[in-house]
C-alpha cells in the first residue's frame, strides 16, 4: 500500500516537473520570434544600394518570425501550457518583430536610399517652385512619419487585442465563427516584407515608387487599427480530422513557396490584405440591399 502511494506521488511529481518544463516550449518559439526581429533590424541597417541583399535577408527573417508567432500559440494550446507570462512575452515580441523591424526596413528600403532626383518634375508637383532636392528631402521626411505611423498602429493593434476579451467586428460574419478585428500585426508586417522580398531586396529608386510605398504603408496601418474582420484560420485544428483535399491544398501551397517564394508569398500576403477589404465592402453592399425601401409620400391632387 505504501509502495503504491509512493509511486503515485512520484508520478504526480514527474507530471508537475514535465508541466513546468513544457512552459518553456512555447516561450522558446517566442524568443526565436524576438531573435528573428532583431536580426531583421540589423540586416535592414546594413543594407545599401550595393549590398541590397541585406534587405532581402531582413524580409526573410520577418517571414520566419510570422511562422514562429503562429506556432507558439498553437503549441501552447496543444500542450495546455498557456500562461499570462507567455501572452505578455508574445505581445512584446510582436512589437519588436512586427512593429519596429518592418518600420525600419520600410524606411531604409523605400525612402532613405532613394537617389537624388535628376529628372524634370511634372507640372502637378512643381507647384510653388519645388526643386528636385526639396522633393527628395520631403520624401525622406515623409518616410520617417509613415514608418512611425506604422509602428504606432502596430502597438495600438496589439494593445487592443490584449484588452478585448470578445471583440466584435463592425461587419460581422457567420455566427459562431471567429474573426480578427482588424488585420493582425504579423500579417501587416508580412505584407511589407513580401514586397521587399518580391523585389529581391533591391531598394526603391524612383520618387513615384516611394510615394506608392508610403500609400501602401498607410493602407496597412489603417487596416490594422480598423474594426474590419479578417480570417483567423484557427478553425484548422491539427487534432481534428480534415478532408483529403485540405492536405493536398496545404502540400501544394508549400510546394509553390518552395518553387518560387517571391511570387507566392507576395500573392498570399496581398490576398490576405484584400480579403478584409472585400469582406467589408461585400457586407456593406448586402446591408444596403437589406435596408427597407423609403416610405412613399402621397401627394394630394
Amino acid at each position: 500500500m505504501d509502495f503504491q502511494l509512493r509511486r503515485q506521488e512520484d508520478t504526480t511529481r514527474e507530471r508537475r516537473r514535465l508541466r513546468k518544463g513544457m512552459y518553456l516550449l512555447p516561450s522558446l518559439f517566442t524568443m526565436g520570434n524576438i531573435a528573428a526581429g532583431y536580426y531583421a533590424i540589423l540586416q535592414a541597417l546594413q543594407g545599401s544600394g550595393k549590398d541590397f541583399w541585406h534587405f532581402d535577408n531582413a524580409a526573410k527573417a520577418i517571414g520566419i518570425a510570422v511562422v514562429l508567432d503562429g506556432l507558439d500559440g498553437r503549441i501552447a494550446r496543444l500542450t495546455n501550457t498557456a500562461s499570462d507570462f507567455g501572452r505578455e512575452l508574445d505581445s512584446l515580441a510582436d512589437v519588436i518583430t512586427f512593429g519596429v523591424a518592418p518600420a525600419v526596413l520600410a524606411w531604409m528600403w523605400g525612402f532613405y536610399l532613394l537617389p537624388k532626383i535628376d529628372s524634370k518634375l511634372p507640372w502637378w508637383i512643381n507647384v510653388g517652385n519645388v526643386t528636385p532636392d526639396d522633393l527628395h528631402q520631403k520624401l525622406v521626411n515623409l518616410g520617417i512619419v509613415a514608418s512611425f505611423i506604422f509602428l504606432s498602429t502596430s502597438a495600438s493593434r496589439l494593445a487592443r487585442f490584449n484588452i478585448d476579451k470578445n471583440p466584435q467586428p463592425s461587419n460581422p460574419g457567420r455566427p459562431g465563427k471567429k474573426y480578427f478585428v482588424g488585420m493582425p500585426t504579423p500579417a501587416g508586417a508580412a505584407v511589407l516584407a513580401a514586397i521587399v522580398h518580391f523585389a529581391d531586396g533591391y531598394p526603391v529608386d524612383y520618387w513615384w515608387a516611394s510615394i506608392s510605398w508610403c500609400a501602401l504603408m498607410m493602407a496597412v496601418a489603417f487596416l490594422m487599427v480598423s474594426t474590419w474582420r479578417f480570417p483567423t484560420f484557427k478553425d484548422f485544428d491539427l487534432r481534428r480530422r480534415h478532408p483529403f483535399w485540405a492536405i493536398i491544398l496545404l502540400g501544394a501551397l508549400i510546394y509553390l513557396i518552395w518553387l518560387n517564394s517571391q511570387i507566392s508569398l507576395f500573392l498570399m500576403a496581398l490576398a490576405y490584405m484584400l480579403s478584409g477589404v472585400i469582406l467589408r465592402f461585400g457586407w456593406a453592399m448586402r446591408r444596403r440591399k437589406d435596408l427597407p425601401p423609403p416610405p412613399q409620400v402621397q401627394t394630394q391632387e
